[in-house]
């Protein structure tokens, strides 16, 4: 009894935690270039209560018999499929056609990688104009660097093409490249990323190094979309579905500990 006790308790505390990881889905619907995140479960030790054998009569037992012990979550994944694309009146909102993540450099100093575009103009520190994003992070190129226009350029007429090349308006008012292009990045294992708040990504020993997308031959080529944001690939629809079937598995536990207690008190009964 006390194994059953111990048992369903597992199977609450993981169903709770694939609650959080719904919720967490749900609050950040609307949140641009947020990716849906799912609760992975795997079972713990299996204690043997029989092995094969035979019985008193010679007759052979193949299968033994043998208890599983619970639950736990094994991983909370993340699943980068594209969102939908959202326009925007801003020059400066960009989403990603295919795999690629936007490179930002983070007041520390480490790279961090995103797929919100939401992006604007600041005052860089020497006088000119940095692309950045919302919290001010600069935007970094091609080459790793940020991305600052001196004051030259008037900023709303520097567009962006498909291939994230920043372009300015000839004498023939034709856009030409300029020779920054935004940087796009991409990961052998996107899922080994480390998860940060603002929707920010760090390399972990897991993804593997970025893979430059400009210098490398291995990926396909991402295109950048300007005057678009990527939305939150969130399903309303199919999270719904999930917090009712671990509401319900969650229930289930609670009434295998209120059956297992139920059975402990008659067992106890008895010597009465």
């Amino acid at each position: 009894m006390v194994r059953s006790l111990w048992t369903a308790a597992t199977g609450m505390i993981a169903q709770q935690t694939n609650i959080d990881t719904i919720a967490n889905n749900l609050a950040n619907v609307n949140t641009q270039g947020y990716k849906t995140h799912v609760n992975e479960f795997k079972t713990l030790l299996y204690q043997t209560l029989q092995t094969k054998t035979t019985s008193a009569n010679g007759e052979e037992k193949p299968i033994g018999a043998q208890v599983g012990l619970g639950v736990r979550s094994s991983a909370v994944t993340t699943i980068f499929k594209g969102g939908n694309l959202m326009a925007s009146e801003s020059d400066t909102d960009f989403a990603i056609d295919g795999k690629g993540f936007f490179a930002l450099r983070g007041e520390d100093g480490s790279i961090y990688y995103t797929r919100n575009g939401n992006f604007h103009f600041t005052l860089a520190d020497n006088g000119g104009n940095m692309l950045a994003n919302s919290d001010g992070l600069p935007v970094l190129n091609s080459a790793g660097e940020p991305i600052i226009l001196n004051s030259s350029y008037i900023l709303p007429d520097v567009s962006v093409n498909t291939n994230g090349e920043l372009c300015y308006p000839d004498e023939k008012k034709n856009p030409q490249p300029i020779g920054i292009t935004i940087g796009l990045f991409q990961f052998n294992n996107p899922n080994g990323l480390e998860k940060l708040a603002d929707t920010l990504y760090a390399v972990s020993d897991a993804s593997g190094e970025a893979i430059n997308e400009a210098t490398s031959n291995l990926v396909e080529k991402s295109k950048v979309i300007q005057k678009y944001l990527e939305g939150s690939n969130v399903q309303v629809v199919d999270e719904m579905v999930s917090m009712i079937v671990a509401q319900r598995a969650y229930e289930l536990n609670s009434k295998a500990i209120t059956t297992s207690d139920e059975m402990l008190q008659q067992a106890n009964n008895l010597k009465r």
